[in-house]
């Protein structure tokens, strides 16, 4: 199971580099900026293109790029306007919750029904239970607005997983990868028509000092290394292994728990993080859930 430990290792570095947006960005989450700068770092991937074998696409694997990144970029820009409007702790369970359950079923609209065996679905079962647990940081009240939204952030995201999943079968990986990387690169450009987005874009440069400016490049170059990872995990996991994989989204939770309590311990003026009994309990039962279903998934 090689795509499990490329996904493991994708969330780590997801961990990383949302530790390192925790420590420099703060205040509201800017939507169109933040995705504005994942998509303008996507062109990075075009430095790959000398090492690797690199053809223009056609066909229908050109068709699926274009809409794999449109969905890429939509999806982003929804969940950061979620989060921009309501708490943390409402958007991400919601879409951690619904984002599986949507991709199992556009899996059998594209492809049909995949079999599973009984422990397969009880270790799907018990990791997005504790995917779901792990990501909740207080009892929230879940709105309408604010569930309609997360919604179309999933959804968009499912979409993503499964088209990415039929460019894999099109074409070799990398040429795969960079090309969704180049047209996410394109997309973005649009928000520089926006006035209103530069002046925004104006006052974010200027907030930035040169420590805050380098812990924000290294968050990104780990999150540049995650979105490589995750599809490298997305090329080599089997059809019906694909909603299984993104409900350890919990993994990336325990990785960042870690991290934050680790940093608050030693280095409580880089990043402060407030821990009490209850989290700690409610913490330490995600994490026993996700790896049991680990366990039984690799068993």
């Amino acid at each position: 199971m090689f795509w499990l430990i490329a996904i493991i290792f994708s969330y780590l570095s997801f961990a990383l580099a949302s530790l390192g947006d925790k420590i420099v960005l703060s205040g509201p989450s800017k939507p169109k900026s933040y995705t504005f700068f994942v998509g303008i770092l996507s062109l990075l991937s075009v430095f790959i293109i000398p090492f690797v074998e690199f053809n223009f696409p056609s066909g229908i694997g050109l068709a699926f790029i274009i809409l794999e990144a449109v969905v890429y970029v939509a999806g982003l820009y929804a969940m950061f306007y979620a989060l921009d409007k309501f708490d943390v702790s409402k958007v991400m369970p919601t879409i951690g919750a619904t984002q599986p359950i949507i991709i199992a079923i556009l899996s059998v609209f594209f492809w049909g029904y995949q079999k599973l065996e009984g422990n397969e679905i009880l270790a799907f079962i018990i990791l997005l239970t504790g995917s779901v647990l792990i990501s909740i940081d207080k009892n929230p009240k879940i709105t309408k607005k604010s569930l309609e939204i997360s919604l179309i952030a999933s959804f968009l995201f499912s979409l993503d997983f499964i088209y990415s999943k039929f460019i894999f079968t099109e074409m070799s990986f990398w040429q795969g990868f960079i090309w969704m990387r180049i047209f996410s690169f394109i997309f973005v450009l649009i928000f520089l028509f926006d006035k209103g987005f530069r002046k925004e874009m104006e006052e974010e440069n200027s907030g930035f000092n040169k420590k805050t400016g380098i812990i924000f490049i290294i968050a990104q170059v780990f999150g540049g290394l995650a979105n490589i990872l995750q599809s490298w995990a997305i090329f080599l996991v089997p059809i019906s292994y694909l909603a299984i994989m993104n409900s350890m989204k919990g993994v990336q939770y325990v990785f960042l728990f870690i991290l934050v309590i680790l940093i608050s311990l030693f280095l409580p003026k880089v990043l402060k993080e407030e821990i009490n009994k209850s989290i700690i309990i409610q913490k330490i039962i995600s994490i026993l859930l996700i790896g049991l279903g680990l366990a039984i998934l690799v068993l």
